[in-house]
C-alpha cells in the first residue's frame, strides 16, 4: 500500500502551501543524491517526497487526494513522483531550491546547473457511460501532439556553453558574489537548434497525432482529472522530456438511472392493483435488468434497497447501493365503470388511510437514507 503524502513530508492535513514547500525542500535537501551517493533507500525517498509534493503542492489535485486518496490519480499512470527519474524532479521543482547545493539544485542528478526542458501539457475531455463508471473502461483517443520531426539535430549553447546557466560576478559590501540564472538562448536546455526537415517548425517541431490508451478506473466521477504521463507535447533538445495528457472526466447521464456519489436512484411506478396485490417487477440496473419481488399492500414512497449494485469505491472499499422508490401511479381519468366502483369503496374500513409505525413519511425515509 502506498504510503501517505502528508506522512512523507511529516505534515498535518491542515499545512499550508508555504508549510507544504518547506517541508518538501527539507525532505530533498536530507535525501538529495549528491548528500547520499550511492544510497538507493535516500534516492527513494527524494522520489517520494517529489511526488508527494507534486499532489499537495497544486490546490486542485491536493482536494481531489483529500477526498479519494492515491486513486484519484490510479487510474492513467498516476502523478508519477515514484516513476519520475531525477532529472524530471529536478526539471520541476529545481526553483523553489535556490542556491542549497552551490546554485544548481535543479540542474540534474549531478547538480549541475543544465536541466532538462519539459513539452507542455494536453488536455482533453472523455465521455463516459454510467456503465463505463462501474465497470472501469480502457479508452483509446486520438490525439495531436507536438514531436520532434525526424532528422532534427542540436547542438551545444554557445552562450552558456551548454551548462543551461549564465553565471555572473558581482563586487558588493560584502565581497565579490557569484549568482546564475536561466540562460535566454537555450531556456536552460543547454541546447539550441543546429538543423532541421522541411516542414518542421522555427524549434525543429511537427505535429502528429497518436492514439492514446487511457485506463480509466471504476467509481470516477464527473470532473476528475487523470493523468497520462509523457502523452503531451515534446520539447526541443535531445534531453528534453514530452509533457502529459491531462484526461478530464465527463459523465453521461443515464437514461433510468441517477447517481448520487455511490449510489444509484431508480423511480419504479406501479397501479394501484399491483400495490394492492403484491407484483414481481424487473427494474433498470448497470449491466442488465433485476428483478424484485413487491409484497402486497406496499405503499408509495417505499424505498427499496439492493446493496452493492451502485458505484464501486475508488479507494477500494465495496460499492454503494442501488436504491429503488416506489411510487404507486394515480390514475388521472376514469371512465364511468372505474369511477363507480372506486365510489363503492370509499366506505370500506379497510381502504382508509391507517398508517402503521412501520409506514414511515417520506421526510423520515429521506432522513434515514443520510444518516
Amino acid at each position: 500500500m502506498k504510503k501517505d503524502f502528508y506522512e512523507i513530508l511529516g505534515i498535518s492535513k491542515g499545512a499550508s502551501a508555504e508549510e507544504i514547500k518547506k517541508a518538501y525542500r527539507k525532505k530533498a535537501i536530507q535525501y538529495h543524491p549528491d548528500k547520499n551517493p550511492g544510497d538507493k533507500t535516500a534516492e527513494e525517498n527524494f522520489k517520494l517526497a517529489a511526488e508527494a509534493y507534486e499532489v499537495l503542492s497544486d490546490p486542485d489535485k491536493k482536494a481531489r487526494y483529500d477526498q479519494y486518496g492515491h486513486a484519484a490519480f490510479d487510474g492513467a499512470g498516476g502523478f508519477g513522483g515514484g516513476h519520475m527519474n531525477m532529472d524530471d524532479i529536478f526539471s520541476q521543482f529545481g526553483d523553489i531550491f535556490g542556491s542549497a547545493f552551490g546554485g544548481g539544485f535543479g540542474g540534474g542528478f549531478s547538480g549541475g546547473g543544465q536541466r532538462r526542458v519539459k513539452g507542455s501539457n494536453l488536455r482533453i475531455k472523455v465521455k463516459l457511460t454510467l456503465e463505463d463508471i462501474v465497470n472501469g473502461v480502457e479508452k483509446k483517443v486520438k490525439v495531436k501532439r507536438k514531436v520532434q520531426a525526424k532528422g532534427v539535430t542540436y547542438k551545444t549553447c554557445s552562450t552558456c556553453n551548454g551548462s543551461g546557466q549564465i553565471m555572473r560576478v558581482a563586487n558588493t559590501i560584502l565581497g565579490r558574489m557569484q549568482t546564475a540564472s536561466t540562460c535566454t538562448t537555450c531556456g536552460g536546455s543547454g541546447q539550441i537548434l543546429d538543423s532541421k526537415p522541411t516542414g518542421a517548425d522555427a524549434y525543429g517541431m511537427v505535429m502528429e497525432d497518436d492514439t492514446v490508451s487511457i485506463k480509466i478506473p471504476a467509481g470516477v466521477v464527473d470532473g476528475m482529472q487523470l493523468k497520462v504521463s509523457n502523452k503531451g507535447n515534446e520539447a526541443p533538445g535531445s534531453n528534453s522530456i514530452p509533457g502529459d495528457l491531462i484526461v478530464a472526466i465527463e459523465e453521461l447521464e443515464h437514461e433510468f438511472l441517477k447517481r448520487e456519489g455511490e449510489n444509484l436512484h431508480y423511480d419504479l411506478y406501479i397501479s394501484f392493483p399491483e400495490a394492492a396485490l403484491g407484483v414481481s417487477k424487473e427494474i433498470e440496473a448497470v449491466g442488465g435488468k433485476v428483478r424484485i419481488k413487491l409484497e402486497e399492500g406496499i405503499q408509495s414512497g417505499k424505498i427499496l434497497r439492493l446493496k452493492g449494485k451502485g458505484i464501486p469505491s475508488l479507494n477500494g472499499y465495496g460499492s454503494g447501493d442501488l436504491l429503488v422508490h416506489v411510487n404507486v401511479w394515480t390514475p388521472k381519468s376514469l371512465n364511468k365503470e372505474q369511477k363507480s366502483f372506486f365510489e363503492s369503496l370509499l366506505s370500506e374500513d379497510n381502504f382508509k388511510p391507517s398508517p402503521e409505525k412501520s409506514d414511515k413519511s417520506f421526510f423520515e425515509k429521506v432522513k434515514d437514507m443520510f444518516s
